[in-house]
Protein backbone atom coordinates (compact mmCIF):
# COMPACT_ATOMS: atom_id res chain seq x y z
CA UNK A 1 0.00 0.00 0.00
CA UNK A 2 2.78 2.43 0.96
CA UNK A 3 4.71 1.68 -2.27
CA UNK A 4 1.59 2.40 -4.34
CA UNK A 5 1.00 5.63 -2.43
CA UNK A 6 4.63 6.67 -2.94
CA UNK A 7 4.49 5.82 -6.65
CA UNK A 8 1.28 7.83 -7.03
CA UNK A 9 2.82 10.79 -5.17
CA UNK A 10 5.94 10.67 -7.35
CA UNK A 11 3.82 10.50 -10.54
CA UNK A 12 1.79 13.52 -9.41
CA UNK A 13 4.99 15.35 -8.47
CA UNK A 14 6.47 14.66 -11.89
CA UNK A 15 3.33 15.86 -13.68
CA UNK A 16 3.06 18.91 -11.45
CA UNK A 17 6.69 19.80 -12.11
CA UNK A 18 6.11 19.44 -15.84
CA UNK A 19 3.77 22.44 -15.87
CA UNK A 20 6.40 25.02 -15.03
CA UNK A 21 10.06 25.79 -15.44
CA UNK A 22 12.10 26.51 -12.36
CA UNK A 23 15.61 27.76 -11.78
CA UNK A 24 15.70 26.52 -8.18
CA UNK A 25 18.44 24.09 -7.24
CA UNK A 26 15.75 21.77 -5.88
CA UNK A 27 12.73 21.95 -8.22
CA UNK A 28 11.14 18.82 -6.75
CA UNK A 29 10.85 20.41 -3.34
CA UNK A 30 9.31 23.56 -4.84
CA UNK A 31 6.79 21.53 -6.80
CA UNK A 32 5.91 19.32 -3.83
CA UNK A 33 5.18 22.34 -1.67
CA UNK A 34 2.41 23.28 -4.11
CA UNK A 35 0.36 20.29 -2.94
CA UNK A 36 -1.08 19.40 0.38
CA UNK A 37 -1.16 15.78 1.52
CA UNK A 38 -4.73 15.28 0.31
CA UNK A 39 -3.89 16.31 -3.26
CA UNK A 40 -5.54 19.71 -3.07
CA UNK A 41 -3.44 22.76 -3.90
CA UNK A 42 -3.50 25.70 -1.54
CA UNK A 43 -3.95 29.06 -3.21
CA UNK A 44 -0.74 30.46 -1.69
CA UNK A 45 1.37 27.52 -2.92
CA UNK A 46 -0.46 26.71 -6.17
CA UNK A 47 2.00 26.88 -9.06
CA UNK A 48 -0.54 28.64 -11.30
CA UNK A 49 -1.24 31.23 -8.60
CA UNK A 50 2.52 31.76 -8.29
CA UNK A 51 2.71 32.30 -12.06
CA UNK A 52 -0.23 34.73 -11.99
CA UNK A 53 1.50 36.73 -9.22
CA UNK A 54 4.82 36.70 -11.12
CA UNK A 55 6.51 34.59 -8.43
CA UNK A 56 7.19 31.59 -10.71
CA UNK A 57 8.49 31.72 -14.28
CA UNK A 58 6.32 30.88 -17.30
CA UNK A 59 6.18 31.77 -20.96
CA UNK A 60 3.01 33.87 -21.20
CA UNK A 61 1.43 34.17 -24.63
CA UNK A 62 -1.83 35.92 -23.68
CA UNK A 63 -3.17 37.82 -20.69
CA UNK A 64 -6.25 39.85 -19.80
CA UNK A 65 -8.07 40.79 -16.57
CA UNK A 66 -9.58 37.31 -16.06
CA UNK A 67 -7.17 34.77 -17.51
CA UNK A 68 -3.78 34.12 -19.01
CA UNK A 69 -2.35 31.57 -21.39
CA UNK A 70 1.07 30.01 -20.90
CA UNK A 71 3.09 27.42 -22.77
CA UNK A 72 3.13 24.06 -21.02
CA UNK A 73 6.73 23.52 -19.89
CA UNK A 74 6.53 19.79 -20.64
CA UNK A 75 4.13 19.68 -23.58
CA UNK A 76 2.44 16.72 -25.22
CA UNK A 77 3.37 18.38 -28.50
CA UNK A 78 4.96 21.60 -29.76
CA UNK A 79 2.61 24.48 -28.92
CA UNK A 80 0.71 22.77 -26.08
CA UNK A 81 -0.69 25.72 -24.10
CA UNK A 82 -2.71 26.22 -20.92
CA UNK A 83 -5.45 28.80 -20.34
CA UNK A 84 -5.84 29.49 -16.63
CA UNK A 85 -8.04 31.86 -14.63
CA UNK A 86 -6.18 34.45 -12.57
CA UNK A 87 -8.32 33.60 -9.53
CA UNK A 88 -7.88 30.26 -7.79
CA UNK A 89 -10.62 27.67 -8.36
CA UNK A 90 -9.80 24.02 -7.71
CA UNK A 91 -12.06 22.48 -10.37
CA UNK A 92 -14.28 23.35 -13.29
CA UNK A 93 -17.47 22.96 -11.25
CA UNK A 94 -16.07 25.33 -8.60
CA UNK A 95 -15.25 27.96 -11.23
CA UNK A 96 -17.96 30.64 -11.65
CA UNK A 97 -19.75 30.48 -15.00
CA UNK A 98 -18.69 34.08 -15.74
CA UNK A 99 -15.01 33.07 -15.44
CA UNK A 100 -15.52 29.95 -17.59
CA UNK A 101 -17.31 32.12 -20.16
CA UNK A 102 -14.50 34.69 -20.18
CA UNK A 103 -11.88 31.95 -20.63
CA UNK A 104 -13.92 30.20 -23.32
CA UNK A 105 -14.46 33.42 -25.25
CA UNK A 106 -10.69 33.68 -25.77
CA UNK A 107 -10.22 30.09 -26.97
CA UNK A 108 -10.90 30.79 -30.68
CA UNK A 109 -8.40 33.66 -30.70
CA UNK A 110 -5.67 31.83 -28.77
CA UNK A 111 -6.11 28.46 -30.49
CA UNK A 112 -5.97 30.10 -33.93
CA UNK A 113 -2.72 31.82 -32.97
CA UNK A 114 -1.30 28.53 -31.62
CA UNK A 115 -2.25 26.68 -34.83
CA UNK A 116 -0.68 29.34 -37.05
CA UNK A 117 2.50 29.45 -34.98
CA UNK A 118 2.87 25.66 -35.05
CA UNK A 119 1.74 25.01 -38.62
CA UNK A 120 -1.15 22.85 -37.41
CA UNK A 121 -4.68 22.91 -38.75
CA UNK A 122 -6.42 21.19 -35.83
CA UNK A 123 -6.40 21.18 -32.04
CA UNK A 124 -7.93 19.50 -29.00
CA UNK A 125 -9.30 21.29 -25.97
CA UNK A 126 -8.88 19.29 -22.80
CA UNK A 127 -9.88 19.78 -19.17
CA UNK A 128 -8.58 17.22 -16.68
CA UNK A 129 -11.15 17.61 -13.91
CA UNK A 130 -10.44 15.46 -10.86
CA UNK A 131 -7.73 12.95 -10.00
CA UNK A 132 -9.26 10.07 -11.99
CA UNK A 133 -9.22 12.33 -15.07
CA UNK A 134 -5.52 13.12 -14.60
CA UNK A 135 -5.77 16.49 -12.84
CA UNK A 136 -2.62 17.11 -10.83
CA UNK A 137 -2.73 20.89 -10.42
CA UNK A 138 -5.91 21.76 -8.58
CA UNK A 139 -6.40 25.12 -10.28
CA UNK A 140 -8.83 25.08 -13.20
CA UNK A 141 -7.08 25.09 -16.57
CA UNK A 142 -7.85 24.33 -20.20
CA UNK A 143 -5.27 22.63 -22.41
CA UNK A 144 -4.96 23.73 -26.05
CA UNK A 145 -3.20 20.90 -27.87
CA UNK A 146 -2.34 21.57 -31.53
CA UNK A 147 -2.68 18.52 -33.77
CA UNK A 148 -1.35 17.23 -37.07
CA UNK A 149 -2.68 14.29 -39.07
CA UNK A 150 -1.41 10.91 -37.84
CA UNK A 151 0.38 12.33 -34.79
CA UNK A 152 -1.33 9.58 -32.71
CA UNK A 153 -1.25 11.49 -29.43
CA UNK A 154 -4.18 9.56 -27.95
CA UNK A 155 -4.35 5.77 -27.90
CA UNK A 156 -8.15 6.12 -27.85
CA UNK A 157 -7.99 7.44 -31.43
CA UNK A 158 -7.16 3.93 -32.64
CA UNK A 159 -10.09 2.35 -30.77
CA UNK A 160 -13.34 1.60 -32.56
CA UNK A 161 -16.52 3.01 -31.07
CA UNK A 162 -19.62 1.02 -30.23
CA UNK A 163 -23.15 2.40 -30.60
CA UNK A 164 -24.99 3.23 -27.37
CA UNK A 165 -27.79 0.75 -26.61
CA UNK A 166 -31.21 2.44 -26.70
CA UNK A 167 -32.28 1.25 -23.21
CA UNK A 168 -28.99 2.40 -21.69
CA UNK A 169 -29.15 5.65 -23.65
CA UNK A 170 -32.66 6.48 -22.39
CA UNK A 171 -31.73 5.75 -18.76
CA UNK A 172 -28.56 7.81 -19.09
CA UNK A 173 -30.39 10.76 -20.69
CA UNK A 174 -33.09 10.62 -17.98
CA UNK A 175 -30.46 10.53 -15.24
CA UNK A 176 -28.56 13.49 -16.68
CA UNK A 177 -31.77 15.52 -17.11
CA UNK A 178 -32.80 14.71 -13.53
CA UNK A 179 -29.45 15.92 -12.20
CA UNK A 180 -29.61 19.00 -14.40
CA UNK A 181 -33.08 19.74 -13.03
CA UNK A 182 -31.74 19.61 -9.47
CA UNK A 183 -28.82 21.85 -10.43
CA UNK A 184 -31.15 24.18 -12.33
CA UNK A 185 -33.35 24.60 -9.25
CA UNK A 186 -30.28 25.57 -7.23
CA UNK A 187 -29.24 28.06 -9.94
CA UNK A 188 -32.79 29.48 -10.10
CA UNK A 189 -32.63 30.14 -6.38
CA UNK A 190 -29.45 32.13 -7.07
CA UNK A 191 -31.19 34.06 -9.87
CA UNK A 192 -29.42 32.34 -12.78
CA UNK A 193 -32.15 30.41 -14.55
CA UNK A 194 -31.71 28.19 -17.61
CA UNK A 195 -33.90 25.88 -19.63
CA UNK A 196 -33.67 22.11 -19.99
CA UNK A 197 -34.42 19.92 -22.98
CA UNK A 198 -37.14 17.39 -22.24
CA UNK A 199 -38.05 14.55 -24.62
Amino acid sequence: MEATSTATALRRLSLLSSHFRTHCSSPQVSAFNCSSTDGENHENGCVFCLIVRGEAPALKVYEDDVCLCILDANPLCFGHSLVIPKSHFTSLQETPSSVVAAMSSKLPLISSAVMKATGCDSFNLLVNNGAAAGQVIYHTHIHIIPRKASDCLWTSESLSRCPLKSDDAQKLADGIRENLSISNNIEDSKGQGSSLIVN
